[in-house]
């Protein structure tokens, strides 16, 4: 007998949202904090699970970070970041093969086959998915600075293009792609680019209908020390007032940098939501309340006529 009034409210909000992204193309990417405790890993691919289960074409783009850094102090490799981006040394790089493409992407994998998910793991070297070359010196103002620094971060790859049709045809087949973090140049060489980076390169490659970031926090929040400062919605114009304010920084900065691109590449939303919180992601699919952070770009220009 029914607990409630309506005990199926819940079903029918979330049902009209599964019609409407039914076929269209996910693109969430994973923080590699998240990833290192089981239980999480295992509720994450729950979710991912669910999505694919609707038909949602998802693809899932993962980091590594702390395991790398785990790695490194372990071996002796010293760590070096600026703004949130990591210096890539050829020891650094060594590490970064084993870790993103070994450990934590055959952890997921398994996590995601446990679930009931054909996923299959690539990079953005497999089939010319992710071309790049080095990144040259550039000027970056540190967290808490106020004057760049020339910075040369090594073997990182800046993206040249993205060449989406290895995905397209797992897509197409039923399987999720699960993409690391490695990137290959014309010549062979390969490259360690930030993932948030290669997101939002494969969701603006692939038309994606949505980009989301799962983090260790609630989204976007006004003041890092205060969950409750969550910003809900915001637009491209409000992240720059943010950045300029001081409110971004660290990790977050290239993230959003990732988002803008992502936006201006005709992906529609991008959302930051928590990796921890139970089914946050479901949450912000499938409710209108959401759970963690929308960030829209600016309306289209009507037309006159």
């Amino acid at each position: 007998m029914p607990l409630s009034p309506n005990p199926y409210a819940a079903l029918k909000e979330a049902s009209q949202y599964v019609r409407l992204f039914r076929g269209k193309t996910f693109v969430v990417k994973v923080g590699g904090e998240l990833l290192t405790e089981p239980k999480i890993r295992k509720a994450l691919c729950e979710q991912l699970a669910l999505l694919w289960s609707f038909s949602i074409r998802v693809v899932l783009v993962h980091g590594g970070g702390s395991e790398l850094d785990a790695v490194c102090t372990a071996m002796g490799i010293p760590i070096q970041k600026v703004a949130g981006r990591r210096v890539t040394s050829p020891e650094i790089l060594d590490a970064a093969k084993m870790v993103f493409a070994g450990q934590v992407h055959m952890d997921v994998l398994a996590e995601l086959q446990a679930a009931g998910v054909p996923a299959v793991g690539l990079t953005g070297v497999d089939a010319g998915l992710v071309k790049a070359h080095r990144r040259p010196p550039v000027a970056v103002v540190p967290d808490g600075g106020t004057e760049p620094q020339l910075v040369d971060f090594g073997l990182v790859g800046d993206i040249d293009a993205v060449d989406p049709r290895v995905l397209t045809h797992l897509l197409e087949g039923g399987f999720m792609p699960v993409v690391a973090p490695l990137s290959g140049g014309v010549d062979g060489a390969i490259y360690n680019t930030n993932a948030d980076t290669i997101a939002a390169g494969l969701a603006a490659a692939l038309g994606a209908e949505k980009l989301f970031f799962l983090l260790s926090v609630p989204g976007l929040l006004k003041d890092v020390a205060r969950s409750s400062s969550l910003i809900p919605h915001a637009t491209l114009e409000e992240l720059a007032s943010f950045e300029a304010g001081g409110v971004i920084s660290g990790g977050m900065r290239p993230k959003l940098a990732a988002v803008r691109a992502a936006l201006e590449g005709g992906v529609a939303s991008a959302h930051l939501v928590s990796g921890f919180a139970p089914d946050a992601l479901l949450a912000e699919i499938f409710t209108n309340e959401g759970s963690g952070t929308m960030i829209v770009g600016p309306a289209p220009a009507a037309v006159a006529g």
